[in-house]
């Protein structure tokens, strides 16, 4: 039986999360520096209607307890911000979904370490294909608009000074990686404890990181004053003008709050693992959905690429072995007709 609740979920983080990335996309062009920016908007957003809708003004108290959410919350403001900030070390959007494309391998690789988990062959096969597919793609899609990433003047630097913050973004997403992965055991640690409560969890894993920002308020303030000085656009509907840098902020919001909140209700519905399958495959759609927008071409590489995630994904959700399974009553059935 089909689960609604995890396929809607599913359907509405390709949706979201696709569309948020081409937000991000259009954010980083204009201002590489603006990921500190970008995440506290997300968060205060996705707070204050949580508090609103969730938590209905602080009056309906949670039921895991705050200890437990102060340990997510620290892990996701970490990988958050981490992920957000890379851009401003001399880090372009492709090398940047590279790494994103490795939370399948490193959450498995968590799941092993912490949980004990064992997995089949199949498994480990199909996580190594869908991780080289998109790796393979990122890269070639990559190569044309890399240098457009690297934040403003880099060429004038001392290429040491250049190559060393390039290093340092590299360990800010390496960190954010294995952050992520072991937040998503600890999430499933937390809901086998207390029960699933998505709308909950995503409401307090916002609010409680919100004084943190504190601390990158100079930066967060500077990015403000960018956005404000930003050229003009147009909004026919309403008859006024707005920095272009504010409705590209907007839609980022709007389509992260989709998103993330899809993602916390396939927590509930699903393992970490499978949760994490779904997140990187959005990621390769996100892919091939820039090559389009972009008017990238589709080499020989992409195709290889795509096949590479595609047979992978058939051998992880075993669709053949469920199809067979399915058939074979009909078979039986047939012969006993006979």
């Amino acid at each position: 039986m089909v689960n609604m609740k995890a396929a809607l979920a599913i359907a509405l983080v390709f949706v979201g999360c696709c569309s948020n990335v081409v937000f991000l996309e259009l954010l980083v062009k204009i201002d590489p520096g603006s990921g500190n920016l970008i995440t506290f908007l997300q968060f205060l957003f996705i707070a204050l209607e949580g508090f609103l809708f969730t938590s209905k003004c602080g009056t309906v108290r949670p039921r895991i307890g705050l200890k437990d959410y102060t340990i997510l919350v620290v892990m996701f403001f970490v990988a958050s911000v981490c992920n957000n900030y890379a851009f401003d070390f001399n880090i372009p959007m492709p090398l940047h979904m590279i790494f994103r494309a490795g939370s399948l391998i490193a959450n498995m690789v968590m799941g092993i370490l912490i949980l004990k988990k064992r997995y089949d062959f199949s498994k480990y096969l199909s996580v190594g294909m869908i991780t080289l597919g998109i790796v393979i793609c990122t890269i070639v899609s990559g190569t044309k608009v890399e240098s457009t990433q690297v934040v403003k003047n880099a060429a004038d630097e001392d290429p040491v000074s250049v190559f060393f913050w390039w290093t340092l973004g590299i360990a800010l997403l390496t960190l954010a990686l294995f952050v992520s992965a072991r937040m998503g055991l600890y999430q499933e640690v937390l809901y086998k404890r207390y029960g699933k409560h998505p709308k909950e969890a995503l409401f307090y894993t916002h609010l409680l990181p919100l004084p943190f920002f504190a601390l990158l308020a100079g930066n967060i303030w500077e990015h403000i004053q960018l956005a404000n000085a930003s050229p003009l656009q147009t909004i026919p509907a309403l008859g006024i003008s707005l920095p272009i840098t504010w409705l590209y902020l907007l839609g980022n919001v709007l389509t992260q709050y989709v998103c993330i909140s899809s993602v916390y209700v396939l927590t509930t519905e699903c393992s970490s693992l499978t949760v994490t399958l779904v997140v990187t495959l959005r990621k390769f759609v996100s892919l091939l959905f820039s090559i389009v927008y972009f008017s990238n071409p589709f080499t020989i590489q992409h195709w290889i690429g795509t096949i590479l995630v595609f047979v992978g994904t058939i051998i992880f959700t075993e669709v053949v072995g469920k199809i067979l399974a399915a058939l074979q009553p009909a078979v039986k059935e047939k012969k006993k007709v006979k």
